[in-house]
């Protein structure tokens, strides 16, 4: 891993309470925005703009003349930065609808290696790919130039997969926006922004940004604002950093090392309980809005209002998300706190030079996972946790090397041989090895970095 001098981080700053006034301009440009977003979503995200996307300064030309600015009376240092963000999204979603795509090639069944190979290209490369989803000639690629197949038979598959899956983005929280050096101005006593009034500044008191000169991620809330914005920090080089951990990320316990050493033994503790309520939580809405719907479209096709008493009420105390979205973020941010406190924690302690760990497993698409499985994947932080370490290890110039998962997982780390695993333990009948799983593939880890083994496939 290559070591780098200067590290870049965000910091994050909070307002104290501010005036209803000041709330109501802030609310007022995260909300318009949001429509500029939506509005650049709307227009530029069809295929027609596929290749049209880089650079952005087209689009930026395109936005400045066409007058929603001047009907939002929003000012550029907002306006031209959410075009670019929306620009963004759309390259992103481009990014993983192409993605979505080689898997579904490559999993289907009736295309030959040739019709693979030639999906593949024209999804590599933009300019044919737009070209194919327009129904425009193109130059064919040269490594399938040589190859007969059924042009006309793959062109229309892609397209069909592109209309089945593409999706057109939308913001649905009005809730932050962006906001440039040149759009506002800094000083001890806190951060003046760009107003929709000509030479006049709106006051936000937060101590902590000085003389930032760097783009400013404004986030509102009930009564104050969240400031987050890039910071450069230098690299440490500690001296008594010397050891070679092996780390083994769990769902339960975080971190779990070869040496039986284990970090974050609480991380299931705070995950958990917090799935299942919203588990919960989910379910009863989900109820109400049913009963909501049905209702309404009983009102819609006798043609007469909704005038019941429960359901008016039932509307007005559960259809909101804002109590729902405020606890979801408070749990959040815990967990986040918690696993970088760990964290820290791990190498105070261990004083790493090296860490090694595994690459992240695919999910094996031929399983069928339980509903309650799938909500206790989806809610794991264990990305966050991998983003984590490897901020930190830069942070640190430590050496973070990533091995393949597969051998760590059913093999015994004592003698090789096939084990069980029962609940959270691992037993091994052929030496009589019982550990943790988690320690067990700890060491499995540390044995096949050891080894320098390297497989190609990662299966747990």
């Amino acid at each position: 891993m290559k070591t780098e001098e200067i590290i870049t981080k965000t910091a994050a700053l909070y307002s104290r309470s501010l005036t209803d006034e000041t709330m109501e301009f802030l609310r007022g440009i995260a909300q318009d925005y949001c429509k500029v977003k939506n509005y650049v979503y709307g227009r530029y995200s069809g295929i027609v703009y596929v290749n049209r996307l880089t650079p952005v300064y087209g689009i930026l030309n395109e936005m400045r003349y066409c007058g929603l600015r001047q009907q939002l009376n929003m000012p550029t240092v907002y306006y031209e930065l959410a075009i670019s963000e929306a620009v963004g999204d759309i390259k992103g979603m481009w990014s993983m609808l192409k993605n979505k795509l080689r898997s579904l090639i490559n999993e289907n069944e009736n295309l030959s290696e040739e019709d693979r190979l030639y999906l593949r290209t024209v999804l590599k490369i933009n300019s044919v790919f737009a070209a194919v989803l327009n129904r425009q000639k193109y130059e064919m690629p040269e490594k399938t130039k040589d190859i007969e197949l059924d042009i006309k038979r793959l062109n229309n598959l892609l397209c069909r997969l592109v209309r089945r899956h593409l999706k057109t983005p939308k913001q649905q929280k009005a809730d932050c926006f962006l906001v440039s050096s040149n759009g506002y101005r800094a000083d001890e006593n806190g951060l003046y922004l760009a107003s929709r009034t000509p030479r006049r500044r709106v006051f936000v008191p937060v101590k902590g940004i000085g003389e930032a000169d760097r783009q400013l991620r404004i986030i509102v809330r009930g009564d104050d604002v969240r400031i987050t914005f890039p910071v450069d920090v230098e690299a440490r080089k500690r001296g008594d950093y010397t050891n070679t951990v092996y780390a083994y990320i769990g769902y339960s316990d975080m971190l779990t090392l070869s040496n039986g050493n284990v970090y974050g033994k609480e991380l299931g503790s705070l995950v958990t309980p917090e799935t299942e309520r919203l588990s919960e939580k989910n379910n009863e809405r989900g109820r109400i809005y049913a009963a909501y719907r049905k209702k309404a479209e009983q009102a819609a096709s006798e043609n007469t209002e909704m005038q019941d008493e429960w359901l008016e009420k039932l509307r007005e105390n559960n259809f909101g998300r804002v109590k729902y979205d405020e606890q979801k973020r408070r749990m959040r941010e815990k967990t986040q706190n918690f696993i970088n406190a760990e964290l820290n924690r791990m190498f105070r302690e261990e004083k790493p030079e090296r860490i090694v760990i595994t690459k992240p497993v695919t999910k094996n698409r031929a399983k069928n996972y339980s509903k309650p499985l799938n909500r206790k994947m989806s809610r794991s932080f264990r990305g966050y946790i991998r983003d984590q370490i490897a901020f930190k290890c830069r942070l640190n110039t430590v050496e973070l090397v990533e091995i393949s998962s597969k051998g760590t997982g059913g093999i015994c780390s004592s003698c090789g041989s096939e084990g069980k695993r029962v609940k959270a333990d691992f037993v091994c009948e052929a030496c009589g090895y019982h550990s943790t799983i988690a320690v067990n593939s700890a060491r499995n880890i540390e044995r096949i970095a050891k080894s320098g083994g390297k497989h190609d496939e990662d299966a747990d």
